[in-house]
């Protein structure tokens, strides 16, 4: 395979993948539980994903192929990227099984509001723990994705009515394991854009942290992750493109969604 600069790369080389995180939502600037709920990014988010685009130009970062999940904030993230990148014309595969976990019946709820009603503990235990889910949707409601046109090639037993991060884990990773994994393996150069759950299910992985570890990880919005990993699928390097204290406060901003309004 040739690379910008015309070289040959080999899948002997250490692969590139870099994940994004979408863009500010609507929903996330209102502070809402989304889940699988297909809200557009916000003002915030669309520049985001700019900068994020940017940062990769900066450095020079080139792809092969792209994935994300089929929800619009993180396809439209994607769109940005590339246009930043000059390079739309690349393939994008659009993949529910990358989609952000779901949150069942918290879904379109304030977080601070549930915070306040629930306590923040009961809130922290629901966005943040590792296997306990929240409360599931009825089916038949119209926020079941079972009954969704974006979903009308899924079977119906594959989609959720609520998840925690074990389960969205067992739907990502396989995934990337199926799908994604073999064209790095091929040498191809891979960009994700998905959700902070999905991501997260796909960092515990790639890093082997354990489900305590993971739940202090904090993925933050539009900035570029890079990884550079061996022939055994083994992380030799791990960094975000952007300044370490713009991440920093983007990281502590998500750690502190869902608390209760002081």
């Amino acid at each position: 395979m040739q690379t910008s600069a015309g070289t040959i790369r080999t899948s002997q080389e250490a692969m590139q993948l870099v994940l994004i995180r979408h863009g500010e939502s609507e929903w996330n600037r209102l502070n809402l539980f989304t889940g699988w709920t297909d809200v557009e990014l916000s003002e915030t988010g669309r520049a985001e994903a700019a900068e994020g685009g940017r940062a990769l130009a900066r450095e020079g970062f080139d792809f092969d192929i792209c994935y994300t999940s089929r929800l619009k904030r993180a396809i439209h993230t994607l769109d940005i990227v590339l246009t930043e990148l000059d390079r739309s014309w690349l393939p994008v595969v659009k993949a529910w099984e990358l989609n952000e976990r779901h949150y069942g019946a918290l879904q379109g709820l304030d977080k601070a509001e549930t915070a306040a009603k629930y306590g923040d503990e009961q809130v922290r235990i629901w966005r943040r723990s590792f296997d306990v889910e929240p409360p599931a949707l009825k089916p038949g409601d119209e926020r079941d994705p079972r009954g969704q046109e974006m979903y009308r090639d899924v079977p119906a037993g594959c989609l959720p009515l609520s998840e925690c991060l074990a389960t969205t884990v067992k739907r990502a990773w396989p995934y990337f394991e199926r799908e994604i994994m073999p064209r790095m393996r091929a040498g191809e150069r891979v960009l994700v854009a998905a959700h902070g759950n999905s991501l997260r299910a796909l960092v515990m992985k790639l890093e082997g942290l354990t489900p305590e570890e993971i739940l202090e990880v904090n993925i933050p919005t539009g900035v570029p992750l890079v990884y550079k990993i061996d022939a055994g699928m083994r992380v030799i390097e791990k960094r975000y493109l952007g300044d370490p204290a713009t991440v920093a406060a983007k990281m502590e901003a998500v750690a502190n969604q869902g608390r209760a309004r002081g």
